[in-house]
This record gives structure tokens, C-alpha cells and sequence, in this order.
């Protein structure tokens, strides 16, 4: 009889995908959950059509595919995908904004690669840069925290916030005007390009500033902070990614602060502005997008946060995350060759 050779691992371990992607969305509810508070219920309504559309879309494509069903419907990365989705987009967002962003995950970016596991880029990434560049309006309106005016999300119903989403019904005692607000990386980095100092911008509406970043914002940073160190505690993820991304955005706003401190928020500010936990421990940590080395992981997070000052900085856009992501998703394999540790007694693989 011919000689069977069979892959490593030997042995099953006792996690699988739908046990990591179930971790996963635990990670997510302290996030979800401040995100709803600061800003109404459209948070929910996002996450809800978003993991509709991607339940119905990773259906057709294991259908059309010829998969099982059961077998990767269930695994929780649809799921996953969607909710990031879901919570990286405006909280009052028209139904058909998240529709067409997990289509371009699911379908696009995992399916057209041949499904979990193969796809080069994190899906949620390339859905919310195509949203961000086809629909440039519609992802610069952000809610309004309870804060910032007379009327907010927070003092919106429910139906009246489906009103919105589904039907584009605005309450007459109210304007869309009121509802949404530039977020606060994007009021500074426009009030930066009209020439003016930090001082200045922050006296020009002191009530969208909270404690150490934006209102609403930073507590919305905190929760995902809980959610990330549980998945490091309950070993979902590595430290190495986050660290690495947190500590150069720290090390390069830092400098920058000191150098000119007229035109450079805090470094607390940033590391705790915009996406930058979501993107730190839930989307640059994708394990199939991302390195696999430890020294690896450690440079792919250096990296993503490098690039992710220098967008939100001197960039176009104000908020840089997943456009540095998917740039270090590029890199991981080149990064990976360097850093894999060689076997002992093997010989070193030419660079």
C-alpha cells in the first residue's frame, strides 16, 4: 500500500471558528452598548440590517458556490463582519449604506477569494473604504451626542429613528441639520486646513470636546478598550497588534505634540478618537489578514498605526484606519517571510 502522508496539526483543538467568532461579538458588546447610549438607537438599526444583508448575501454565495450550508453559515464570520460594519458606519445611516458595504465584504472581498480563509483583505475594511469613497456625504454624518443640541438621537424613539433610516422621514421638529455633526476628527483636521491653532478650534465649539477626545467618542473608545482586553485575556487575540499600533500612534502624536503643540491634538486625544480601539483589536487582529509570527504581528501593528497617524495627519481623509490596515494586509506575507522563525537545523530561506 502507498504511504499516506497527512498535514500537520495531528491534533484537534478544542477551539473552533464559531467559538472564536462568538468570542468575538462578546468582545463587541461594552462597545455597542456605549455607542447605543451616546448615540441613539441607529447604532442597533445599522447592526441589524447589517447582519441581515450578510446572512442573505453569504447565502447566495455558498449556494452559488455549491457549500454547505450549515457548515459555513454558521461559523460566525458573516456575523462578525456585519456587526464591525454595522458600528463603523454614521448611526443614522439610510438603510441601503449598510446593504451595499457587507455586499462588497461578503461577496467582494471574501467570497470573490474563495471564502474565509483566503481572503487577502479584512472584509469589513475594504466594505467601509468603498462606503467611504463612493459615498463620501452620507459616511461624514455622524449622530449627534445628547450634548451637542436641542434635539439628538438620544431624544429620538425608536420609530421615529426607523422613520429615518428606512423612509428618510425627518420629525417635524426637527432638521437632519440637527441630528448629525461632523465628527471630531473631522471638525479638527477642517479647521486645521483653514489655518487654525488648536486653542482656537476648541473655543469655536467647546461642547463637542470631552474629558480627553471627543464627547461620546471616548467613552465609546473606553468600552471597546474592555471588549479588546477581554479577548487578549480569554486569548482570542494576541497583545502584539494592539500594542504595537497603540504605542506608535502614542510615540509619533507624542513628538508631533511636542515639536508644534499649536496645530497637534494630545496623543491621549488620538488614541482614543475616532475608531481607533475598533480598528486596534478587532480589525487589524484578523488572523487571516494579518501576520502570523510574533515579531510579525508586533511590525504589522507598528505599521498599521504608523499609517494611520500620517492619514489622519497630513492625509485626506480623517480618520486613517482602514486604509492602513488593508495597506499592512498587503505587507503581511512579505512581513511573514522575514520574521518566521527558522527550524533548528535548517538552513536560513534566502530573503
Amino acid at each position: 500500500m502507498p504511504f499516506q502522508m497527512i498535514a500537520a496539526p495531528h491534533l484537534r483543538g478544542p477551539n473552533t471558528t464559531s467559538k472564536y467568532m462568538f468570542k468575538v461579538v462578546i468582545g463587541l458588546i461594552p462597545g455597542i452598548i456605549a455607542a447605543t447610549y451616546f448615540f441613539g438607537w441607529g447604532v442597533l438599526t445599522n447592526i441589524v440590517v447589517a447582519n441581515i444583508a450578510a446572512l442573505l448575501f453569504e447565502t447566495i454565495a455558498l449556494k452559488l458556490r455549491k457549500h454547505s450550508l450549515k457548515k459555513y453559515l454558521t461559523d460566525g464570520s458573516a456575523i462578525v463582519t456585519a456587526t464591525l460594519l454595522g458600528i463603523a458606519i454614521p448611526q443614522l445611516s439610510a438603510w441601503w449604506l449598510p446593504v451595499v458595504g457587507v455586499f462588497m465584504a461578503i461577496v467582494i472581498a471574501k467570497h470573490l477569494y474563495g471564502g474565509l480563509g483566503y481572503n487577502p483583505f479584512n472584509p469589513a475594511a475594504i466594505g467601509y473604504v468603498v462606503l467611504l469613497i463612493s459615498f463620501p456625504k452620507e459616511m461624514s454624518q455622524w449622530a449627534t451626542p445628547d450634548w451637542l443640541g436641542p434635539v439628538s438621537p438620544d431624544k429620538l424613539s425608536f420609530a421615529e429613528t426607523l422613520g429615518i433610516v428606512f423612509c428618510n422621514t425627518i420629525p417635524d421638529t426637527t432638521s437632519l441639520d440637527l441630528l448629525t455633526h461632523a465628527s471630531p476628527l473631522d471638525f479638527l483636521k477642517g479647521q486645521l486646513k483653514l489655518g487654525l491653532e488648536i486653542p482656537q478650534i476648541i473655543g469655536k465649539d467647546p461642547e463637542m470636546w470631552g474629558s480627553f477626545a471627543g464627547k461620546g467618542w471616548e467613552w465609546m473608545n473606553v468600552a471597546l478598550l474592555i471588549g479588546g482586553l477581554y479577548m487578549i485575556w480569554k486569548k482570542v487575540i494576541t497583545w502584539h497588534i494592539p500594542v504595537g499600533m497603540l504605542g506608535s500612534i502614542l510615540i509619533l502624536s507624542a513628538i508631533v505634540y511636542v515639536i508644534s503643540p499649536e496645530t497637534a491634538v494630545n496623543p491621549i486625544y488620538h488614541i482614543f478618537s475616532g475608531g481607533i480601539m475598533l480598528g486596534a483589536f478587532f480589525i487589524a487582529t484578523d488572523p487571516v489578514t494579518s501576520c502570523t509570527s510574533v515579531k510579525g504581528r508586533l511590525f504589522f501593528g507598528i505599521g498599521a498605526g504608523a499609517l494611520t497617524y500620517i492619514i489622519r495627519t497630513w492625509g485626506g481623509y480623517p480618520d486613517g484606519i482602514a486604509f492602513a490596515v488593508l495597506l499592512m494586509n498587503l505587507s503581511a506575507p512579505y512581513i511573514d517571510r522575514f520574521t518566521i522563525p527558522t527550524i533548528y537545523g535548517a538552513k536560513k530561506a534566502e530573503k
